[in-house]
């Protein structure tokens, strides 16, 4: 049972990491409501560098854990004032900075197709993870059977409203007509496949179609919103900004009311609304499969060490040793940089430049749902439930 201090200290570091993943959130899109794309950049690339150096001490030092969520505190607030103070100013650094700005921009635009794959395969682990819980609850009772059942029934006709309330939007071209009835085709038939071979369930189906509902209805041609400048995040966009010099602006501290107005203004005329929702579903999604990850392929590794047998003092080299376990306690260590570069990533681009993009991640993620249909060994198999009875495929007999 935990001691009184060690709740207190686990709070303490709770609100510490919290502070920080709130002062990313929020400094990034002030700095580029308030000053310039070039100066959003310049905090994007320190943050990112600053992320770097602590997830590599925690991965190298793990002894230094406890303590750096407290030390990374000030550093994003540091972070903000230096960029505020320096691109107001007339210094010969400034070029220099806007041209190491413009190069982490570009590198940003070239991550494109691995921040996609990302989205992708974290959107086909959730869904995985949230079907196997569904079989695992179902086996309590009838209820949660029925209640399964009839949450699963709700996200198909929700994506099949979703799909046709947008077809309009979607459906401007004979391309992308082309592209939406290959997808929708691919889904029912895998889906179908899922079925008969025994390797899928409506609850995994279910939310598979509604994130692929989610993801045609980002392709939608409705979000592209001209600015004068060629749209938010385009060439022309930034183009407006580069050579401007030192930027004319209201010191932070004093006049911090009227910048988280400009804030405000920005998040709610500026930035277009399907950014908004892609920006809230790729961090959650991402979070959530940082959780699942570390329990991917445990269950047959614990098998091989049960067979094997286990020394004492071993049991940390087995789990260290499984496969998944080096590769998941990498991407956990370093899961604060990708938080910055996602978000930064998509606070650059413009709508037009990601709609093709968002196209792949829809075939990306139908292919590695068919990988996976294929891999699977099915429903027949028992799958041990949380008050340790067996549970089959319920739903597809």
């Amino acid at each position: 049972m935990s001691t009184p201090s060690q709740l207190i200290w686990s709070a303490l570091s709770s609100a510490a990491r919290l502070t920080t993943v709130s002062s990313i959130l929020l400094f990034l899109p002030l700095t580029l409501s308030a000053l310039s794309p070039p100066a959003f950049l310049l905090l994007s690339l320190l943050s990112t560098i600053h992320s770097l150096i602590h997830s590599t001490l925690r991965l190298v030092l793990p002894a230094l854990a406890p303590v750096l969520p407290f030390l990374q505190v000030p550093v994003h607030p540091f972070l903000l004032l230096f960029s505020f103070n320096l691109f107001s100013s007339t210094s010969a650094l400034v070029p220099w900075l806007f041209e190491a700005a413009k190069l982490w921009g570009k590198a940003l635009r070239l991550w494109t197709p691995v921040f996609v794959w990302m989205e992708g395969m974290a959107s086909v682990i959730v869904v995985q993870a949230t079907g196997r819980t569904g079989r695992v609850l179902a086996e309590r009772s009838e209820e949660w059977q029925v209640g399964l059942l009839v949450g699963a029934a709700s996200a198909y006709v929700a994506s099949a409203t979703w799909i046709v309330w947008c077809y309009s939007s979607i459906a401007t071209t004979p391309l992308s007509s082309t592209l939406l009835g290959v997808a929708l085709t691919a889904l029912i038939f895998l889906t179908l496949i899922g079925f008969a071979q025994r390797r899928t369930n409506v609850i995994e189906s279910s939310l598979l179609a509604l994130y692929f509902a989610y993801s045609v209805w980002l392709c939608s041609d409705e979000h592209i919103i001209d600015d004068g400048h060629g749209g938010y995040g385009s060439e022309a966009y930034w183009a407006s900004w580069v050579g401007a010099g030192a930027v004319a602006y209201a010191p932070l501290l004093s006049n911090l009311l009227t910048h988280l107005s400009k804030l405000l203004s920005f998040i709610t005329h500026t930035l277009p609304k399907p950014l908004l929702v892609s920006l809230l579903y790729r961090l959650l999604i991402l979070q959530l499969a940082s959780k699942i990850l570390p329990q991917i392929g445990s269950n047959s590794w614990s098998d091989e060490k049960e067979q094997h047998g286990t020394v004492e003092g071993e049991e940390a080299d087995w789990d260290e040793l499984r496969p998944s376990g080096k590769v998941t306690r990498v991407l956990l260590a370093y899961r604060q940089t990708i938080f910055v570069t996602v978000y930064s990533h998509l606070l650059l681009l413009d709508h037009s430049s990601l709609v093709w993009w968002r196209w792949a991640n829809v075939f990306i993620t139908l292919t590695t749902w068919a990988v996976e249909l294929l891999l699977s060994q099915g429903d027949d198999d028992e799958l041990v439930g949380v008050s340790g009875g067996v549970v089959k495929g319920w739903k597809v007999d």
